[in-house]
């Protein structure tokens, strides 16, 4: 069966012409007779819509539903534009704040000398202020995994060293030729201040 074009040109599919749907409705697009009037500089109370329409513009504000299921509904008399802005900056920040931790490794082998291991002591612990986890392995090579004994001995130590900002999840575990301490964060870790 042979396709027919539409006129005026190709396929037509609705989906991607779609705009998205506004959050709330807003001044023409509240469609019920009366509704609940709030907001600043105005008197509260229940209004006919079209006379809450005429308060939001000769205050130069738009009148926005914030309440649809509310009897009558509720709406507010606001700046519809700076609210999305304050509200779209408000969940930036809630997103910043609950931002996912990455975990950070750090590598040792079993003869990991005095200075390489506070070097990179120092290193985990600044991981961990910021409330990233620490994968702290050592790396076996050839025949050096006989002395896995050094190694766990190694991430015990820094495990110690670390025990003011971080705790090992479980005990040094050997997969493979590593063997690793998985360290998390202690959760009275000062959080940044945020000022509203």
């Amino acid at each position: 069966m042979a396709f027919t074009p539409r006129p005026g040109g190709g396929r037509f599919n609705p989906r991607f012409n779609r705009q998205p749907e506004p959050e709330h409705r807003i001044n023409e697009k509240i469609r019920v007779p009366e509704i609940r009037l709030v907001g600043e500089n105005i008197t509260i109370g229940v209004y006919a819509t079209q006379d809450a329409l005429k308060i939001a513009r000769d205050l130069e504000l738009d009148l926005v539903e914030i309440s649809p299921n509310a009897s009558p509904p509720v709406c507010k008399v606001i700046d519809y534009k700076k609210f999305l802005y304050e509200k779209k900056k408000k969940e930036k920040e809630m997103k910043a704040n609950a931002k996912q931790s990455e975990v950070k490794e750090v590598r040792f082998t079993p003869s990991t000398d005095d200075h390489d291991f506070n070097f990179k002591a120092k290193h985990a612990e600044g991981f961990l202020k910021d409330g990233n986890k620490v994968k702290a392995y050592v790396q076996f090579k050839g025949r050096a995994i006989q002395f896995k004994e050094r190694g766990e001995l190694v991430l015990l130590k820094f495990a110690e060293r670390l025990a003011d900002v971080g705790q090992p999840e479980a005990l040094p575990k050997l997969e493979g030729k590593r063997m690793f301490l998985m360290l998390t964060p202690k959760t009275n870790k000062k959080k940044k201040e945020t000022t509203t």
